[in-house]
């Protein structure tokens, strides 16, 4: 059974903020992605109260960044950022839920993802700058949209989200992680030490491949870009080392299954988080892999995974949905009711 544990919620006022309309917001989020991509198309594929941003480098219009919107803007936004290798397309899912819940809510691509072409952006040493610059840029947008900001994202973009406000973070009102990358396996993070490896990681990359048996997600993790998040966590952890903390809500979810990210990363987080905190835990009983935590069966059955390009004995190699994911939404609508 999952293990659930929930603090008494606090309300906090950090004031009113201008708000812009919803055309501007858009037409400021469309313009961010005009200046990294040179070029944007009209969406093919629409859906009520969801604005992409499209344009021919993505792989597809499932790949792109977007804005779930009401109709009247409301006073509270959300940013949800995705995770390493893949897009905002296994964000859906949970933007719909704070979409539901009243946000307006924003999904980013990172540079370097979505694209049919990658090979220039997963060996760039500037990677994980560009990532914090876009993330600092989303969010700022989103201040002028509510009086409200809550801010997180799936594994890598989980640890932008903290990054971002243990650096920025005045104007933020709630920290959400799904699979929050706060740390790596011990592999991971002990070749991460090694000297000159990320010039060694480059080589081993060679031509990176985009395209795989997921529309939305690349084949294979670059190793130059895993190194780069590392960077960002172990920036996280200097920042805690020097008495940062977390002093507003926090929401994390996370498989104890997840050899990816582990959750002792998340767990020393709390330590240095005041709360109040909301962590939903998945027992290792269910083996829920680390990508599958923001998965259910609407999302599985949208993805069309080819299972037949994979190994489909390797663990892990064939997406599932997480078994239980509708608690976890049940958890995350009862952290949100604070806002």
């Amino acid at each position: 059974m999952p293990m659930l544990s929930q603090a008494a919620p606090q309300n906090t006022d950090q004031g009113s903020v201008s708000r812009v309309s919803q055309q501007s917001a858009y037409a400021d989020f469309s313009k961010l992605y005009k200046d990294e991509w040179g070029v944007l198309t009209p969406c093919k594929e629409t859906r009520l109260n969801r604005r992409s941003v499209c344009s021919p480098v993505l792989r597809s219009e499932g790949n792109a960044p977007f804005i779930l919107g009401h109709d009247e803007p409301s006073e509270k936004v959300a940013v949800l950022i995705h995770g390493l290798s893949d897009s905002p397309f296994f964000m859906r899912e949970i933007a719909n839920i704070l979409y539901h819940q009243g946000f307006d809510v924003l999904v980013p691509l990172l540079p370097g993802h979505g694209l049919r072409d990658a090979s220039d952006d997963m060996t760039d040493g500037d990677l994980a700058e560009r990532w914090q610059a876009h993330v600092d840029e989303i969010v700022a947008l989103a201040d002028t949209m509510g009086d409200t900001l809550v801010v997180g994202g799936f594994s890598t973009g989980g640890a932008l989200a903290v990054e971002h406000y243990l650096d920025e973070g005045s104007n933020i009102d709630g920290i959400m992680l799904f699979s929050g990358a706060l740390a790596l396996s011990e592999n991971a993070e002990s070749m991460s030490r090694i000297w000159g490896i990320k010039w060694v990681a480059k080589v081993i990359d060679g031509s990176y491949v985009t395209h795989g048996p997921n529309p939305y997600k690349y084949p294979h993790v670059a190793g130059f870009a895993g190194l780069e998040l590392m960077d960002v966590i172990e920036q996280i952890r200097q920042q805690l080392e020097d008495s940062k903390q977390i002093d507003i809500p926090l929401f994390a979810a996370h498989s104890q299954a997840d050899s990816t990210t582990p959750i002792h990363g998340v767990e020393s987080l709390m330590e240095h988080s005041k709360g109040p905190n909301t962590f939903f835990v998945i027992d290792g009983s269910y083996e829920l892999c680390h990508a599958d935590l923001v998965v259910n069966t609407p999302l599985l059955h949208q993805m069309k995974f080819n299972a037949k390009m994979v190994d489909e004995t390797e663990l892990c190699a064939v997406p599932k949905a997480n078994p239980l994911f509708d608690t976890m939404a049940m958890m995350l609508k009862s952290y949100l009711q604070q806002f």
